[in-house]
């Protein structure tokens, strides 16, 4: 294929849609690479969303431009952000149509200083940037790609050949700069992520299939589709109804032709058209006022699944009721990750919960609306996730009126903060008060290992229990009740006077209440508490202060 000496958005926007699409592929893999053998490595789940949002913005607006593909672009990957990884991949695509606005056709080297605009952008956005991470694997590829830019102006098959070598050698150098990546031997998981997206750039520059596209990751380790509907509904609303809908089961004999043909009739009665999958199942969303003449023709190539049609224009009647409504003083918004969870928050006056948890960031875009939806003077968001504290900023950077971001890492921690409001003071105060409460806590949870490791002096293996006192595994055990009394033992001190227990959906009731008892006997002089909690993957968050 003829090298390519300048790059025009058409081509942009089909190389951002391979890479979208390599690293949904390997989307499994990336999440492989967690840190610590916890069921929670999502970091490939946070950046695949990220970028269904993004290509999806840039599928359904129209570019002619490479300035206005961009700033599609840009917009598509913030509004769709999740996690730190999510939201660091948002600031690269902010940096990179940055540098780009304006430009119709864009050189290698034009290329490559917007890829250092971005890395320079996502390092702002982080507070205390870490090296070894997604964000120097984003550094140096953009920088040895600024070098071979500036050496070859007028090849882009040898500018991105560079930046995979780049990235392949700073990305193996990521497990020697953290010592957790170290101690866990694998790389860094959002850069691994990050790469996966310019291999997929790559393969269209070089007429490569993605189907046939093999990504080696077998080094990134020592030890052996979801959708996001967003809805403007301060904008006139020209088609009601918001269709979603799987087509599986797909007739005999259907092909790309037939799949191109049905998206070219959806796109005749409806606008923001996604169609995306393989020929086994393809996810349709659409805004359309006739949703069953698209389900007529979704018939036509297979069976009916998941079907979710909603209103926009009563939606649209029930915000600007809500809008009317007089301001409050005060507003929360906590996320959550359980029923129980859930039931908690509300009964302590949480005014707008949105769920989330470990294997599922909720993105700025959800964050968002739940704040929007709270008509309060002073509005805290209670992320109480490390993972989602950043995207959770950006929402209050984003917004016009007083949102305070609490730090808090955990349910128990939100909790405490919650407990702690007091409606008759100021923020300022309620800010201290409520920061002091959730900094008391004392946490640990009780998992399960989803791959061997060894972790000092521990040997963990493949299902066994862990526990996590502060976020680092320091128990091994062969139940969650054992592991749970061990970890105690760790973080319960003299001072304490309450414990409380709240149990997952893996737990029942009968062994919760049991390991209350062992508590109580103890530690005689504390309280102790159990909740349902409800939360996925954790048979027990426990709560100390």
């Amino acid at each position: 294929m003829a090298d390519i000496r300048l790059l025009d958005a058409a081509t942009l926007r089909e190389m951002v849609n391979a890479g979208a699409a390599l690293l949904e592929k390997n989307r499994e893999p990336v999440n492989a690479l967690n840190v610590f053998p916890v069921p929670d490595g999502d970091t490939g789940t946070n950046m695949s969303m990220t970028m269904i949002s993004a290509v999806r913005e840039i599928n359904t607006k129209e570019a002619h431009s490479i300035g206005q593909l961009t700033e599609h672009l840009s917009k598509g990957a913030l509004r769709g952000a999740r996690g730190n990884s999510g939201v660091i991949l948002s600031q690269l695509y902010r940096g990179f149509a940055k540098a780009l606005t304006d430009k119709e056709k864009i050189t290698p080297l034009e290329f490559a200083q917007a890829l250092k605009s971005g890395a320079d952008t996502a390092y702002k956005a982080v507070m205390k940037p870490k090296e070894g991470t997604i964000l120097t694997v984003a550094r140096v590829i953009a920088e040895d790609a600024l070098a071979q830019a500036e050496m070859e102006p007028d090849s882009f098959t040898a500018l991105m050949r560079v930046v995979l070598s780049s990235g392949e050698s700073i990305l193996k150098r990521t497990q020697e700069m953290l010592p957790a990546l170290t101690q866990a031997g694998v790389v860094d998981a959002g850069g691994r992520g990050l790469l996966l997206i310019y291999t997929g750039y790559a393969a269209v520059l070089n007429g490569e299939q993605l189907e046939d596209l093999l990504v080696d990751m077998s080094g990134d380790s020592s030890q052996e589709q979801a959708f996001v509907d967003e809805h403007d509904l301060d904008e006139e609303i020209t088609f009601a109804y918001c269709t979603e809908f799987f087509v599986q089961e797909l007739k005999p004999g259907t092909s790309d032709m037939d799949i191109a043909s049905f998206r070219r009739k959806l796109s005749r009665i409806g606008d923001s058209l996604v169609v995306v999958g393989d020929d086994d199942l393809i996810k349709v969303h659409l805004h359309t006022n006739d949703p069953g003449k698209a389900l007529q023709y979704a018939l036509m190539l297979g069976e009916l699944n998941g079907l979710k049609i909603d209103n926009m224009v009563q939606q649209k009647r029930d915000l600007e009721k809500q809008k009317k409504k007089e301001l409050k003083d005060y507003g929360i918004v906590a996320v959550s990750q359980g029923s129980g969870f859930n039931e908690i928050f509300k009964d302590l006056g949480v005014d707008s919960i949105v769920e989330g948890g470990q294997t599922m960031n909720p993105s700025i875009d959800d964050l968002k609306k739940a704040v929007d939806a709270v008509y309060a003077k002073t509005i805290y968001i209670l992320p109480n996730n490390g993972n989602i504290t950043l995207a959770a900023q950006q929402v209050a950077a984003m917004s016009d009126g007083n949102i305070i971001v609490l730090p808090t890492k955990n349910v128990a921690m939100g909790i405490a903060a919650v407990v702690a409001f007091q409606p008759e003071d100021t923020p300022e105060e309620n800010t201290e008060r409520m920061n002091e409460a959730a900094q008391r806590v004392r946490t640990g949870m009780i998992t399960y290992a989803v791959r061997d490791t060894n972790l000092e002096d521990l040997h963990i293996k493949e299902g066994s229990i862990i526990g996590l006192n502060n976020g680092q595994v320091t128990v091994n055990c062969e139940t969650a009740e054992e592991a749970a009394v061990l970890l105690m033992k760790e973080i319960v001190n003299e001072d304490d006077g309450l414990i409380t227990v709240y149990f997952g959906e893996m737990t029942k009731e009968e062994d919760a209440r049991t390991l209350r008892d062992q508590l109580e006997e103890m530690y005689p002089d504390c309280d102790v508490e159990v909740h349902r909690g409800g939360q996925q993957l954790y048979f027990y968050l426990l709560s100390v202060e």
